[in-house]
C-alpha cells in the first residue's frame, strides 16, 4: 500500500521518490539530512528517526529526507543500472537538488551506500553516519549471489518470491520475525506497519494477490557490490583519507535477534576501523536499530554531532 512520495526526481524511465520526514515545514538555512535504507526497506523505515530528530530541537530545525532507492517502494519503475554505485548517482542528484551538503545516514546496505558515495562525491555530503553496515570482509568472486544474500537476509530475501492476500497476511509474515515482530508489536508499531505497507504493490500478473515491491534484479547487484565490490569495501577508508567525518553505530545482535551481531569488538579490529570513526555499539538488532529507542537514540546523538546540535 504505497505512500505517496513528498518529491520525486524524474527519470528516463520512471522517477525517484523522496519523503521528507520533517515534521512541519524545514526552518530557513536548516540542516539536511539524507537517510538511505536497506537493502530490502524503504526510506519510510526512518520515521522514527525523524521523529526523535524533531523531539529533540524542534518542528523543522533539520530537514530529514528519506528516498526510495531504485528498485524499491515508489521508486520500483526506475530500471538498470542497478547497483552501489548507481545509488551514489542518484544521492548526488539528491544533494544538487535540494542545494545542500547534506548528512548522510544510511542503515545496513544504506551505509554502504553512504560511505561510497562521501568517497566518490566528498564536496557533496558533509559526513555520514553508518548504522550497522558499511564494512565487510570480501566474499569469494566466485560465491553465488542469491544463496549468500539467502543465508544473510534470510526471511526478508524469502519474501520476494512471496505473493500475499492483502495487508494483514503481509503484516502476519512480519508478526513472526524474530526481530521485525517485536519492534511492530511495541510503542513505535504504527510506523513500522507504514514502513512495512508501503512495501506492498499489487502483482499485476498475479490474480488481485499482492508483492514486495523490491526488483530482485536490483536486489541481486546490490548485493553483490556489498559482497565482492573493492571499490564499496574500501570506501569507509577513502573517505575517513578526504577528512570526512564519520560515526559507526553497530547493533550488538543479529538479524534474526540472535547475540551474535554482524559485527563485534573483534571483527571490527580485524576490518581495521579507521581510528577517526567514531564506534558506538547498541544494545539492538540489526533491524530495530533504527526502530527502537536504544537505537534511535545512539543514531540521533551522531547526528546532533555531525550537526553541532545540542541535546
Amino acid at each position: 500500500m504505497s505512500i505517496a512520495p513528498d518529491f520525486v526526481i524524474e527519470q528516463p524511465i520512471g522517477s525517484l521518490a523522496i519523503h521528507d520526514l520533517t515534521v512541519g515545514v524545514a526552518r530557513e538555512g536548516a540542516p539536511v539530512v539524507v537517510a538511505v535504507h536497506g537493502i530490502t526497506a524503504n526510506g519510510l523505515s526512518w520515521r522514527r528517526v525523524a521523529d526523535e530528530v524533531d523531539r529533540r530541537h524542534g518542528s523543522g530545525a533539520v530537514r530529514f529526507l528519506a528516498p526510495d532507492l531504485r528498485g524499491r517502494g515508489g521508486s520500483r519503475r526506475v530500471p538498470a543500472p542497478y547497483g552501489l554505485a548507481a545509488h551514489v548517482e542518484d544521492l548526488s542528484s539528491i544533494a544538487l537538488v535540494f542545494a545542500a551538503a547534506p548528512l548522510l545516514v544510511g542503515h545496513s546496505m544504506g551505509a554502504f551506500i553512504s560511505a561510497l558515495a562521501l568517497a566518490t562525491h566528498p564536496e557533496r555530503f558533509s559526513g555520514a553516519v553508518l548504522v550497522d553496515g558499511g564494512l565487510a570482509i570480501p566474499a569469494p568472486a566466485e560465491v553465488d549471489i542469491d544463496a549468500a544474500l539467502t543465508a544473510v537476509i534470510g526471511p526478508a530475501m524469502d519474501r520476494l518470491a512471496m505473493r500475499f492476500d492483502g495487508v494483514d497476511d503481509y503484516l502476519a509474515f512480519w508478526q513472526a520475525h524474530p526481530s521485525l515482530g517485536p519492534a511492530l508489536r511495541g510503542p513505535g508499531g504504527e510506523a513500522v506497519r507504514q514502513y512495512l505497507t508501503h512495501d506492498l504493490v499489487q502483482d499485476e500478473a498475479g490474480g488481485g494477490r499482492w508483492r514486495s515491491s523490491c526488483e530482485l534484479n536490483a536486489v541481486r547487484a546490490d548485493g553483490a557490490d556489498i559482497l565482492a565490490d573493492p571499490q564499496t569495501h574500501g570506501a569507509v577508508r577513502r573517505a575517513v583519507e578526504l577528512g570526512k567525518p564519520m560515526d559507526l553505530v553497530w547493533a550488538r545482535r543479529g538479524l534474526l535477534n540472535e547475540p551474535q551481531g554482524l559485527y563485534d569488538e573483534q571483527r571490527l579490529a580485524a576490518l581495521g576501523v579507521p581510528h577517526e570513526v567514531a564506534v558506538t555499539p547498541v544494545d539492538a538488532n540489526h533491524y530495530d536499530v533504527i526502530l527502537d529507542a536504544p537505537g534511535i537514540e545512539a543514531i540521533a546523538d551522531a547526528i546532533d554531532r555531525h550537526l553541532g546540535l545540542r541535546h
